[in-house]
């Protein structure tokens, strides 16, 4: 008996050959579909007919339930019996003293061989998940399989523990440190006994060594050190450890430990582990060994944004190099809300694209994402400044670098790769991808022997094309998550869950930090000249926020799609001086003149009269001076009236001739 398919069968031999039914009755019932026939037998494999319990009439049920009361268990006895080999290496071990680290005696060494023998068994069943499906009907069954092992306890004499979970935990005991956990602690453990901490940190040292040694060539290493023939020092120090150290304090003699008492230790989850950071390089350490943070999404769209760059899968066609792109997601809806590329990965790719992002965003009348997760490479140079926190956004977070569980991006680039970029583009993958993402490539023998040569190349406009169509189609596929968003496209599900608390749009800010910059200076204390145009001051009184003798100012400002200014703001020394507005000329000739001209004629007008004004408003004063003398300072003062500005522009133009005497001074 056995599962197929998460259903307890019998097979045909056992039906007919068990004498619980006849072959012509098996039969009968087959032809005529009586039972349910679970697998046919035949075939190129060799199958062998099942047929489902539980399909089998009652009276025939009974027989099965009689013959084999177990059920499924009296077969998984039976494949543990038909395995069942004696360990001849547990045989070896446990009569060898100086692994054991005591004379055992025979019982002794009979029953520890026998208990090895079994976990073999239970072990190899352990690692064919096939044969595991068969016999439990789905995954490893613990409690079954410990029901079976004690089943058999009067049959091979193993003194292995019957409860579920102490079998458990001696499997995987058996599994980690092998045939020294069977010894009773009675007679003392040689790891125990042996390997106390300096000698483990002796282990340890040997295994990081720069060459990778193997475990063998450890084990190897330490039998030279401890007996003499071979020196080992302190690196940091440069002292020599002393052989001495490790002898055994009884008998006098150096410690000689077993290349399985080495694998032992250096198979310990812990020693491993650190093992494994001595050797492995910084990134391979991060990404397979590193821990990584286990979190569920929140429900508001731009609440959090995440980032991240990546290579486009076809080549350039002039360069024959992958061109790099950087996305920005929404995280709730998994949108791409902004796009950048470019030849070459560097600030500029970054900035690109949070400009594109934040144009999507000032088109839609959205506010600032709350929160925002990135890397390290190419944007720490911003930790400080636009994403310092509470800057532009509430919540920065940068991720642990090449790990990519740590940030959302990866892998949504990697879906995105996988259900669009896959399906509409050819030659998708790369010479070390496994299956359908391995892509074969014509190796050019050149000089350096490293080119390889892709089918197709494209030009700079297709891949940025098609990218930008990838990107759409995925925002416009249903969401993952159609339980909570039943029917909705990512796209709809950003749309449709803004969050309420965002702050509002802040172009001023946005342009000083990923802004273009123009340096210029103010013009006819009127204007400043930037992108081959003229831009108003929003008022003359602008000029008081200048520094004394200073009318160069730095005028920052968000390029649109076509890389023209929108809104620009100008700045003295980091300090907002104003929002200057773009002058709206007109044409000179009057017969020419539109309404547009007449409505820049107003305003230029209204900028003028502004300007006047102010100085009307803040026309100064003039004052007398008169010079004191001797004679003065005896008599009463003289009390002079002071001349106002007014009458000396009366006086001035009186004593300056008209227009039309300079007039006819000229003919």
């Amino acid at each position: 008996m056995e599962y197929y398919e998460g259903r307890l069968c019998i097979s045909a031999r056992e039906l007919v050959d068990g004498g619980i039914v006849s072959k012509t009755n098996y039969q009968n019932w087959t032809q005529r579909k009586m039972v349910d026939v679970a697998r046919r037998g035949g075939g190129a494999a060799g199958n062998y007919a099942l047929i489902a319990v539980d399909s089998l009439p009652r009276v025939y049920r009974e027989k099965v339930q009689e013959l084999y009361p177990d059920g499924g268990l009296t077969h998984l006895k039976g494949w543990v019996c038909s395995n069942y080999e004696t360990d001849q290496a547990a045989i070896a071990f446990f009569h060898d003293r100086e692994k054991t680290g005591v004379n055992l005696k025979p019982e002794k060494i009979r029953e520890y061989v026998t208990n090895a023998s079994v976990l073999n068994c239970c072990i190899k069943l352990y690692e064919r998940a096939a044969t595991a499906q068969k016999l439990f009907g789905g995954k490893y069954n613990w409690e079954e399989m410990a029901q079976a092992i004690e089943a058999l306890r009067s049959k091979y004499g193993h003194t292995l523990p019957a409860s579920t979970l102490r079998f458990r935990k001696k499997v995987n005991e058996y599994k980690r440190e092998g045939y020294d956990c069977l010894i009773s602690g009675k007679f003392g453990n040689q790891s125990a006994r042996k390997v106390d901490y300096k000698t483990e940190q002796l282990i340890l040292g040997l295994a990081v060594l720069p060459n990778k040694p193997f475990n063998t060539n450890i084990a190897e290493m330490y039998n030279m050190f401890v007996c003499g023939e071979l020196e080992v020092y302190e690196p940091s120090t440069g002292e020599l450890m002393n052989p001495d150290d490790f002898t055994d304090k009884k008998t006098g003699e150096p410690k000689e430990l077993s290349e399985t008492t080495i694998n032992n230790y250096l198979n310990k989850p812990k020693n491993r582990i650190l093992v494994e950071h001595a050797l492995s390089s910084w990134s391979t350490f991060m990404h397979e060994q590193m821990p990584y943070m286990h979190r569920h999404n929140g429900h508001f769209s731009l609440s959090q944004i995440t980032m991240d760059d990546v290579d486009l899968t076809r080549k350039l066609k002039d360069t024959k190099q992958r061109v790099h792109a950087y996305y920005a997601y929404d995280v709730v809806s998994q949108c791409v809300i902004g796009a950048s590329y470019a030849r070459k990965k560097n600030e500029r790719l970054v900035v690109d694209c949070f400009r594109d992002m934040f144009r999507l965003i000032a088109r839609n009348g959205w506010g600032i994402p709350a929160g925002i997760e990135v890397e390290n490479h190419l944007m720490s140079r911003y930790k400080e400044g636009f994403l310092k926190a509470e800057t532009v956004f509430r919540f920065v977070r940068f991720c642990a670098p090449l790990n990519s569980q740590e940030k959302y991006a990866e892998p949504l680039n990697g879906a995105k790769k996988r259900s669009v970029i896959h399906k509409n583009h050819e030659g998708i993958g790369r010479f070390y991808g496994k299956g359908k993402w391995r892509q074969e490539y014509k190796k050019v023998s050149d000089e350096t022997n490293e080119f390889y040569e892709d089918k197709e190349y494209f030009t700079w406009e297709q891949l940025i094309a098609d990218d930008r169509k990838d990107n759409e189609e995925w925002n416009n596929t249903l969401h993952p998550n159609q339980k909570m968003y039943p029917g909705m496209t990512r796209r709809q599900v950003l749309e449709a869950n803004i969050n309420p608390s965002l702050l509002p749009y802040d172009a001023k800010t946005l342009a000083f930090h990923i802004g273009e910059r123009v340096e210029t200076s103010i013009r006819r204390n009127s204007t400043v000249r930037m992108a081959h145009e003229d831009w108003w001051l929003s008022d003359t009184s602008v000029l008081e926020r200048l520094e004394p003798n200073n009318y160069k100012v730095t005028a920052c400002y968000l390029p649109d799609d076509e890389g023209k200014p929108g809104e620009v703001f100008i700045y003295q020394d980091g300090k907002f001086i104003d929002t200057v507005e773009k002058v709206k000329t007109y044409n000179r000739v009057m017969a020419e003149q539109t309404e547009e001209d007449q409505a820049a004629f107003v305003e230029q007008q209204k900028k003028i009269a502004k300007f006047s004004k102010y100085i009307e408003d803040n026309t100064i004063d003039g004052l007398g001076i008169l010079k004191p003398t001797t004679q003065m300072q005896h008599e009463e003062p003289l009390e002079l009236t002071p001349m106002t500005t007014k009458d000396y522009k009366n006086e001035s133009t009186a004593l300056l001739p008209s227009a039309e005497e300079r007039a006819y001074a000229d003919i």
